[in-house]
C-alpha cells in the first residue's frame, strides 16, 4: 500500500449495481469498496465482471455475520471455518486485498480460553488457504458488544501467530465497547501505537479499518449513526491516521456511506 484508501461499506446508495459502483466512486473521487457478503458467499457472473473490470479501485471483502468460531456445535464452528474460507476464496477470485469478520462469541468463555480456540481454529483456516496457494490478509474485526470475542488485545494476540493475520481495527466499535473512551487524538495514537509496537510497521503500512458514526449503551454498540448524529471524533481519528502514515484501507459504514466517505477523504486531504 502507498497510501491510505477511504472505502464505501457496500454498493454506493446512488449506484444501481457494482459496474454503476465504481463510476460512482470514480465521480466522487473515492478510492473503491468493501464488499459485503452479509448473507453468504455468493455472487454471479455478471457481478465478477464488474468487479474484475474496476479501473484499479481497491476492493475489501467482509465475510458473512453468521461467523462464530467459539460455537457450541461441531457442526456450527466448521460451517463457520468454511464461511471465512469462501470469502478468502472470493477475495482470491475477484482480487481483494483484505477480508474481515466478526470471528465469536464468549458463550460463557473465558477470554484466554476462547483466544486458545481461535489461534486453534485460524490454524486450520491459514493452512487451508496455504493449501490452495491463497495469498490475502485475513483479519478478525475488533467488535462492538461486550459478549463478543473481538478486544483489539485479543486480536493483536492472534495475530501473533501468523504471518498473514492482522486487525482490522473499528474505532466506532472500540468506541462504542468501552462506552464513549478511545474518541481523543492522544486515545486514537494509543491504539496505533499499540499496533506498531506489538505486531510492526507491516501492521500499520497494510491497514484495514472500519469507521462510522455509532450509538451505543452500558453493552456496546447498537446501531451506526451518520456522522452528524453521532459523538464519534473522526477528525482526531484522521489526524492519529496522517500523523502516524497508516496505508491501507479505511472503509466507512456509515448509513449514508458515499456522503460520510467523502467526508472523511475530502478532510484527511486538509491534513
Amino acid at each position: 500500500m502507498d497510501k491510505l484508501n477511504f472505502l464505501t461499506a457496500g454498493i454506493p446508495s446512488i449506484a444501481k449495481d457494482y459496474g454503476d459502483a465504481f463510476n460512482k466512486l470514480d465521480e466522487m473521487n473515492l478510492d473503491g469498496l468493501e464488499v459485503e457478503f452479509v448473507h453468504g458467499v455468493r455472487y454471479s457472473e455478471k457481478t465478477r465482471e464488474n468487479i474484475l473490470n474496476r479501473n484499479n479501485k481497491l476492493i475489501t471483502h467482509h465475510g458473512p455475520y453468521y461467523i462464530n468460531l467459539n460455537a457450541k456445535e461441531e457442526e456450527k464452528i466448521q460451517a463457520s471455518i468454511k464461511r471465512v474460507l469462501d470469502t478468502a476464496r472470493a477475495g482470491a477470485d475477484l482480487g481483494a486485498y483484505s477480508i474481515t469478520y466478526h470471528a465469536a462469541f464468549y458463550l460463557g468463555n473465558s477470554s484466554e480460553d476462547v483466544t486458545k480456540k481461535m489461534i486453534e481454529r485460524h490454524k486450520i483456516i491459514i493452512d487451508t488457504l496455504k493449501e490452495e496457494n491463497i495469498d490475502i490478509w485475513v483479519r478478525p474485526e475488533t467488535t462492538g458488544k461486550r459478549s463478543q470475542w473481538g478486544t483489539l488485545e485479543e486480536i493483536i494476540e492472534l495475530s501473533k501467530h501468523f504471518s498473514n493475520v492482522l486487525p482490522c481495527v473499528d474505532f466506532a466499535h472500540i468506541h462504542a465497547r468501552q462506552n464513549g473512551l478511545f474518541n481523543t487524538y492522544d486515545e486514537f495514537c494509543s491504539i496505533l501505537e499499540k499496533i506498531g509496537n506489538e505486531l510492526g510497521e507491516i501492521a500499520l503500512n497494510n491497514f484495514h479499518g472500519h469507521v462510522a458514526g455509532i450509538k451505543y449503551t452500558d453493552k456496546g454498540e447498537k446501531n451506526h449513526l451518520i456522522f452528524e448524529e453521532s459523538d464519534f471524533n473522526y477528525k482526531d481519528l484522521l489526524k492519529a491516521l496522517k500523523a502516524f502514515d497508516v496505508k491501507g484501507a479505511l472503509v466507512c459504514e456509515s448509513p449514508n456511506i458515499e456522503i460520510d466517505t467523502k467526508i472523511l477523504k475530502d478532510y484527511y486531504s486538509t491534513l
